[in-house]
C-alpha cells in the first residue's frame, strides 16, 4: 500500500501507552501521535467508568487536561452525542432494503438527497449526518465484500480517499465501531477497509483506538487470507495491512507469524514479519530468525505446511516480476547477505602445488571458517539443501558460487565441524550441479583430498567416533559397487530430509571417486587401517568404520584384492559394548557368508578367513570357571555373546551349504567339538536373558540357533527351574547370605563328603549354605560334587543330603549343563573291582545316549540321583539327534565322489533317501531301547519281590487304601506299597515318558508294538497321561500276525477302557471282541489255549468300562466254552455240567449270586485236578463268567 507511505501511523509507543492506558507516556506524545488516539480517549474521559479506584480518578483527570488544549476533541464530543439507537435502527433498514434490491445501489434510508459530492456532503454536514454519511458508505462496502465470494476488488470512494478529511473521517470511523459493535463487527470492518484507498491507514488507527482486539482482527484477516498471498492484488494488500498492524505492536509480530503457519496462509506475511523481525536482530553469529523459521518449515514434520511453503517458493520463481519489492527476493537476498557475512574473508583461489605438500597437516592455504561461525554454516547448508531438494528453489549463479565458496571452506576440528564437512560433502553428493566449471571442479577435488589428508588428525582432535572420514570410504564403495540407491539414502538420512537425487546426477562424482580420488584397491587397503571404534555401542551415532567394513564385504572387494580383514572385525568384536550396535549383527552374517561362499566361481579359493579357535578361547577366557569369575573377564559380555552368535551362525551356515560347496569342491574347516565344550553356551545365554532390552535381536538370535543346532540346552524344564532360580524365593536367600557361605572352599567341600560314612553333619552344613550362593559362584564347587555322588549311594545316607545334592546340582545345571552331565555320567559308573573305569566325553555321549543308563545299579532305586539321570538321558537323546543331522550333512559332500567311484550315474536322490531313513530308523532304536531299559527299572528285583513289593499294586494299592473296612491297616500297607524309593523311582520314570511320548508319538508306537512286561500295564496306564494315544495303534497292532502281539494288544486295552472310558474306546473294545471270536474258528487247540487264558481276564475290564458289551461278551465266553467242549467230546470226561451252568448263569444271573460268593468259584479250585487245556479254559471260562456276574450284581 504505498498510497499510505506518506500518512503517518500509530507508533508502537503510542499503541503500548493505549494498550495499558499509561497516561505519562500519553502525555509525552507529540499532538500529531495524540491526534490520532483522540476517539478512543474522549470516550474515555465521557463514558462512566467501570473501574471507581482512586487512582483511576486521577488519570482521569490528566486525560482531560491532556484534551483541553486539543481543538479537535469538541467535534469528537459532538459525535459522541447523537442517537445511536436511532442510528442503528435506520442501519438495519437500509440493510433490509439493499437485501431486498438485491445490493443494487437504490434509495437510502441513512442518507437521503445529496446535493454534491461525498466529500463536500462531509464538509457542510453537521454530526448526526457524518456519521450517517460514513456508516452508509461503510455498509455498502461491506455488503460488497459480502457477496464478492472471495474475488478482490478495489472500492474507490471520495470519503476515504480526500487528505483533507481524513482524519475527520477515522474519528467517525472509531466511534460508530465503538458505539455499534454489533452492527459493525471489527473483523468485518477491517476485512472492508483493505478494499478502499489507505484502508491500512484506517485499519492501523481503528486497532490503536481498540487495542484489545488487535490479536482478534489479525486472525480474523489471515483466515480470510489467500493461501498464496503474492498472487493477487488483493493477498499483497492484506499482507501490507498485517505488516503496519505489526510495526505498529512489534511484540505480537511473532504470535501473528505463528498465525500464518497454522492457518497455512499468506506465507509471504510470514517471511514478510521474519525479515521484519531479523533486521531489528543484534545477533550475528548465532542462527539468524529467518534461517530458523524457513528451516522449521521446510523440514517440520507437517507435511501441509512442507507443501504450502514449497508452493510459494515454486511460484515465487515463475514470476517475471522479480524485484525488490518481492517477499522471495528479499528473503534471498538476506540469506545470500548472511552466507556472504560468514565466508573467509582471506581465501586463495590457487590450487596445491606440489611443493605445498610438507606442510603440516593442519595448516591450509586456505582460511578456515570462524569455529563461532561453523554451526551457523551448517544451519545454512541445510537450509538452502531444503529450498533446493524440497521447495525447488532454482540457485542463480551468484548463489550457486557463494555456497560452493562456503561448502568448501575448512572448519576447526571440532565436532561441529566435523558435522559441517559431513553436510557439506552430502551437499556436493545431492547438488552435483553446483559445480559447473572445471576450475569448480578442480575446487572440489582439492577439497576431497583434504577431507582424506585431515581426517584422523579432525577424528583424534574432536574426539567424534564417527567422523567424516567413513563417509567417505563409505560412498567410494557404493561407487564403486554401483550402489547409487545407498548413497542417495545415505545422503538423505545425513542431511536429515527426503530429497529427490536422480542416479544420473551423481555421474560425474562417480567418475571423480572411481578414478581419481578411491580406486578399489585404495579402499580396501585403507578400510583395514582404520582403527576400530572404541566401545562400540548403539549411543554411538553417524557413519563409523564398521559401516564401511560391511558395504566391503557385501561387495567382497577385500577376496577380490586379497586383503585380510579377520583381525579387524575380531578386533572390533572385542571393542563393543550394550546397548548392542544394530550394524554388528549384520557384520558377522556378511562376514560368515564371505568365508564360505567365494567371490566368484573361476575363483573358489578367494575367500576370507574365519576366526582362529585360539582367539575364540582368548575371548571367553575367566567365564569358564573360577571363584571371581566377573574379575577374571577381559572382555565384555557383549563381546562374548557376539562371538557365540558368530561360532553358531557359521557352523549353521556351513551345513546350510554343504551341497554348494561340495560342487565346487571346498570343505572349509569347521570348529571342533572341543571347543564347543569349552564355551559356556548356557551361562552366556542367561547373561543374555537379562540384558534384552541392551542386546536388541541378538537374544533371539542365539535361541533360534541353540534351538536348531542344540537342542538339549532348550529343555522346558530348565527354562522353568531358571525362572524359580532367578525369582523372588532366590532373592530372599540372598538376603540370608551369610559370611560363613561364602567361606567354605571347594577343598573343605570335599573333605566332608570324605567323612560321610561317619559324619553326616558336616556336609549337610556345608550343601545348605552353598543353596544359597547364585549359580555362577557355584561352578567351582560342580566337580567336587559330581564325583563325590557315588559315596551317597551308599545305604544310610540321610535323604536330605541326597535331595540338597539334587537342587544344587539343577542350579548348576543353568549355567554350566555340558560339562556338568560329563562329570556327572563318569562319577555315576559302576564300580567294578580291578576294572579301569572309562572317562567319557561329550562326543561319547552324544554318539550313544544309552551310556547315561549303565550306571550303578544303586542309582536306580535312589530317586534324586535318578531324577539327575533321567534329565541326562532325556538332554542326551536330544542331543543325538541333532548330531546326527548335522553328520548326515556334514558327509553329504563326500557322496559324489564315492558315487563316481562305484559308478552309480544318475541316482544321487536314492543314496540320500536310504540315509536319512537309516538316520531315522536309528534314532527310532535309539529312543525305544531307552524307554524299554526304563520300564525294565520299573520292575522289582528279585530281592523287592521277595519282600512282597507287588509291580502292578499302582491302581489297587489306591483303590485299597479308599476302600477298605479298616483304615488304620488298610492306611498302613498303602504307604509300605506308595512310599518306597521304587514308587518314586516309577513316577519319575512316567513323567519322562510321557514328555517322549508327546514330542514324538511314534516312539509310543513303536515301543508297543515291540511289547513289555503285561505286568507293567497297569503302571504304564495309570502313571502315563498320554497312553490314551494308544487308542489310534491298537486295531493295527491286533491285526498283527503274531499272537504275543494280539494278547499284548488286548490286555493293553483292557486297561485302556478302565482308565479312558471314552467311546473311542468302546469301538476299539467292540472290535477286540469280534476279533476274539474270529480267531476262536481258526486257531488251533494249542493256540486257543495260549491265546485265550490271558486275554480272557481283560473280558471283565470291558465289561467293567462299558455295560453295553455284557451281551456280546457272554456269548463269546459260551462259544469259547462249547468250542472246548466239542473237542473233549470223545474223552471220558463230561464238559457239558458245565456248559449247561453257563446256560443258566447268560440267562438267570440273579439266581448264582449267592453261589457266586463262594471262595471256590473265586479261587478257581473247582474241577482243576485235570490237566487237559480244553478243560482248564473252560474253568477259566467260568471264572470269568462269575467274575463279570458279580461285578454287575455288586453294582460296581
Amino acid at each position: 500500500m504505498t498510497e499510505c507511505t506518506s500518512l503517518q501511523f500509530v507508533s508502537p509507543f503510542a499503541f503500548e501507552a493505549m494498550q495499558k492506558v499509561d497516561v505519562v507516556h500519553l502525555a509525552s506524545l507529540s499532538d500529531p501521535e495524540l491526534r490520532l488516539l483522540l476517539p478512543c480517549l474522549v470516550r474515555m474521559a465521557l463514558c462512566a467508568p467501570a473501574d471507581q479506584s482512586q487512582s483511576w480518578a486521577q488519570d482521569k483527570k490528566l486525560i482531560l487536561r491532556l484534551l483541553s488544549g486539543v481543538e479537535a476533541v469538541n467535534s469528537i464530543v459532538a459525535l459522541l452525542s447523537v442517537d445511536f439507537h436511532a442510528l442503528e435502527q435506520d442501519a438495519s433498514k437500509e440493510q433490509q432494503l439493499r437485501h431486498k434490491l438485491g445490493g443494487g445501489s437504490g434509495e437510502s434510508i441513512l442518507v437521503s438527497q445529496l446535493q454534491h459530492g461525498l466529500t463536500l456532503e462531509f464538509e457542510h454536514s453537521d454530526s448526526p449526518r457524518r456519521l450517517r454519511l460514513v456508516l452508509s458508505e461503510l455498509l455498502a462496502i461491506m455488503n460488497k465484500v459480502s457477496e464478492s465470494n472471495g474475488e478482490f476488488f478495489f472500492k474507490s470512494s471520495e470519503l476515504f480517499e480526500s487528505p483533507v478529511y481524513l482524519e475527520e473521517a477515522a474519528d467517525v470511523l472509531c466511534i460508530l465501531q465503538a458505539e455499534l459493535p454489533s452492527l459493525l463487527p471489527i473483523v468485518d470492518v477491517a476485512e472492508a477497509l483493505l478494499h478502499v484507498r489507505n484502508g491500512a491507514w484506517f485499519l492501523c488507527l481503528l486497532v490503536a483506538n481498540v487495542p484489545d482486539s488487535f490479536n482478534e482482527v489479525c486472525r480474523g484477516l489471515i483466515k480470510n487470507g489467500e493461501r498464496q498471498d503474492e498472487e493477487s492484488l488483493g493477498g499483497r494488500r492484506r499482507t501490507d495491512a498485517l505488516r503496519f498492524l505489526c510495526k505498529m505492536n512489534p511484540s505480537q509480530a511473532l504470535k501473528v507469524r505463528g498465525m500464518v503457519v497454522e492457518e497455512c496462509h499468506l506465507p509471504g506475511l510470514g517471511v514478510a514479519l521474519t525479515l521484519d523481525h531479523t533486521k531489528n536482530e543484534a545477533c550475528e553469529d548465532g542462527v539468524s530468525d529467518l534461517v530458523c523459521f524457513v528451516s522449521g518449515l521446510l523440514l517440520g514434520t507437517n507435511a501441509k505446511v512442507r507443501t504450502w511453503f514449497g508452493t510459494f517458493i515454486r511460484n515465487g520463481q515463475q514470476r517475471k516480476r522479480e524485484t525488490s519489492s518481492s517477499v522471495l527476493w528479499q528473503m534471498r537476498r538476506q540469506l545470500l547477505l548472511e552466507l556472504m557475512g560468514i565466508l573467509p574473508t582471506v581465501r586463495s583461489t590457487r590450487i596445491v602445488e606440489e611443493a605445498d605438500v610438507d606442510m603440516e597437516p593442519n595448516v591450509s592455504v586456505y582460511s578456515g571458517l570462524k569455529e563461532e561461525h561453523v554451526v551457523k554454516a551448517s544451519a545454512l547448508l541445510r537450509l538452502y539443501c531444503a529450498l533446493m531438494g524440497i521447495a525447488g528453489l532454482k540457485p542463480t549463479e551468484e548463489e550457486a558460487e557463494q555456497l560452493l565458496q562456503l561448502m568448501t571452506s575448512r572448519p576447526p576440528a571440532t565436532p561441529a565441524g566435523v558435522r559441517f564437512v559431513s553436510l557439506s560433502f552430502c551437499m556436493l553428493l545431492a547438488f552435483s550441479t553446483l559445480v559447473s566449471t572445471p576450475e569448480q571442479e578442480q575446487l572440489m577435488v582439492v577439497w576431497l583430498s583434504w577431507m582424506i589428508k585431515e581426517e584422523a588428525y579432525f577424528e583424534s582432535t574432536s574426539g567424534v567416533s564417527a567422523s567424516f572420514g567413513e563417509m567417505l570410504l563409505l560412498v567410494a564403495m557404493y561407487f564403486h559397487s554401483n550402489q547409487l540407491s545407498a548413497i542417495i539414502d545415505l545422503v538423505c538420512s545425513t542431511l536429515g530430509m527426503k530429497i529427490v537425487i536422480k542416479p544420473s546426477s551423481l555421474s560425474r562424482m562417480k567418475t571423480i571417486f572411481t578414478q581419481e580420488i578411491f580406486t578399489e584397491q585404495v579402499v580396501t587397503a585403507h578400510a583395514v587401517r582404520v582403527p576400530v571404534t572404541s566401545n562400540l555401542s548403539a549411543n554411538i551415532t553417524g557413519f563409523l568404520p564398521i559401516h564401511c567394513i560391511y558395504q566391503l564385504l557385501r561387495s567382497r572387494s577385500f577376496t577380490k584384492h586379497k586383503v585380510s580383514i579377520k583381525d579387524w572385525i575380531y578386533r572390533q568384536l572385542c571393542e563393543t559394548s550394550t546397548p548392542l550396535h544394530p550394524q554388528l549383527l549384520p557384520l558377522i552374517d556378511v562376514y560368515i557368508n564371505s568365508i564360505l561362499t567365494p567371490a566368484s566361481k573361476s575363483n573358489p579359493e578367494a575367500t576370507n578367513q574365519p576366526v582362529t579357535e585360539q582367539e575364540i578361547l582368548n575371548i571367553f577366557q575367566g567365564v569358564t570357571g573360577g571363584d571371581n569369575i566377573r574379575l577374571n573377564q577381559r572382555f565384555s559380555i557383549t563381546a562374548q555373546l557376539l562371538v557365540l552368535y558368530y561360532i553358531l551362525s557359521y557352523e549353521e551356515a556351513l551345513l546350510a551349504n554343504t551341497k554348494t560347496l561340495a560342487a565346487m569342491q571346498r570343505k572349509p574347516k569347521s570348529y571342533s567339538s572341543s571347543l564347543m565344550d569349552q564355551i559356556p553356551i548356557k551361562f552366556l545365554i542367561r547373561q543374555a536373558q537379562g540384558l534384552q532390552q541392551e542386546l536388541g535381536g541378538l537374544h533371539s538370535a542365539l535361541l533360534r540357533l541353540l534351538a536348531t543346532n542344540y537342542p538339549h540346552l532348550c529343555i522346558v524344564d530348565d527354562w522353568i527351574c531358571e525362572e524359580e532360580i532367578t525369582g523372588t524365593d532366590a532373592l530372599l536367600r540372598r538376603m540370608l547370605l551369610t559370611n560363613n557361605a561364602k567361606n567354605h572352599s571347594p577343598k573343605q567341600l570335599q573333605e566332608a563328603f570324605s567323612a560321610v560314612p561317619v559324619n553326616h553333619t558336616q556336609v549337610m552344613q556345608i550343601i545348605e549354605h552353598l543353596t544359597l550362593l547364585s549359580a555362577s559362584e557355584l561352578i567351582p564347587y560342580a566337580e567336587v560334587l559330581t564325583s563325590n555322588m557315588s559315596q551317597l549311594l551308599n545305604s544310610g545316607v540321610p535323604r536330605r543330603i541326597l535331595q540338597t545334592v539334587n537342587k544344587l546340582w539343577m542350579v548348576l545345571n543353568t549355567v554350566m549343563p555340558r560339562r556338568l552331565w560329563v562329570m556327572t555320567v563318569n562319577a555315576l559308573q559302576p564300580s567294578i573291582k580291578f576294572v579301569r573305569q572309562q572317562k567319557y566325553t561329550q562326543n561319547d555321549l552324544m554318539i550313544d545316549p544309552l551310556i547315561v543308563l549303565r550306571c550303578d545299579q544303586r542309582v536306580h532305586r535312589c530317586p534324586p540321583l535318578m531324577d539327575i539321570t533321567l534329565h541326562m538321558l532325556n538332554g542326551y537323546l536330544l542331543a543325538s539327534k541333532a548330531y546326527l543331522s548335522a553328520h548326515l550333512k556334514e558327509t553329504e559332500q563326500d557322496r559324489p565322489s564315492q558315487n563316481n567311484t562305484i559308478g552309480l550315474v544318475g541316482q544321487t536322490d536314492a543314496p540320500e533317501v536310504t540315509r536319512e531313513e537309516l538316520k531315522n530308523a536309528l534314532l527310532a532304536a535309539q529312543d525305544s531301547a531307552a524307554v524299554q531299559i526304563l520300564l525294565e527299572i520299573c520292575l522289582p528285583t528279585e530281592e523287592e519281590k521277595a519282600n512282597g513289593v507287588n509291580p502292578d499294586s499302582l491302581l489297587r494299592n489306591v483303590q485299597s487304601v479308599i476302600t477298605t473296612n479298616t483304615p488304620n491297616k488298610g492306611m498302613e500297607e498303602g504307604e509300605d506299597n506308595l512310599l518306597c524309593n521304587l514308587r518314586e523311582v516309577q513316577c519319575l520314570i512316567c513323567c519322562l515318558l510321557h514328555q517322549m511320548y508327546i514330542a514324538d508319538p511314534n516312539i509310543a508306537k513303536l515301543v508297543h508294538f515291540q511289547g513289555y512286561p503285561c505286568e507293567l500295564l497297569p503302571l504304564t496306564v495309570a502313571g502315563i497321561p498320554s497312553m490314551h494315544i494308544c487308542l489310534d495303534f491298537i486295531p493295527e497292532l491286533i491285526a498283527q500276525p503274531e499272537l504275543e502281539k494280539q494278547i499284548f494288544a488286548i490286555q493293553l486295552l483292557s486297561h485302556l477302557c478302565i482308565q479312558y472310558a471314552l467311546p473311542k474306546s468302546l469301538s476299539v473294545a467292540r472290535l477286540a471282541v469280534n476279533v476274539m471270536g474270529t480267531l476262536l474258528t481258526v486257531l488251533t487247540q494249542a493256540k486257543r489255549y495260549a491265546f485265550f487264558m490271558p486275554t480272557l481276564p481283560s473280558l471283565v475290564s470291558f465289561c467293567r468300562a462299558f455295560p453295553p458289551l455284557y451281551e456280546d461278551i457272554m456269548s463269546l465266553l459260551i462259544q469259547i466254552g462249547q468250542v472246548c467242549a466239542s473237542d473233549v467230546a470223545t474223552q471220558t470226561r463230561d464238559i457239558d455240567p458245565i456248559i449247561t451252568r453257563l446256560q443258566q448263569i447268560k440267562e438267570k444271573p440273579s439266581g448264582w449270586s449267592q453261589l457266586c460268593k463262594d471262595s471256590s468259584y473265586k479261587n478257581g479250585s473247582r474241577d482243576t485236578g485235570s490237566m487237559d487245556p480244553d478243560v482248564q479254559l473252560c474253568h477259566c471260562i467260568e471264572r470269568t463268567v462269575i467274575e463279570i456276574i458279580n461285578m454287575s450284581v455288586s453294582g460296581i
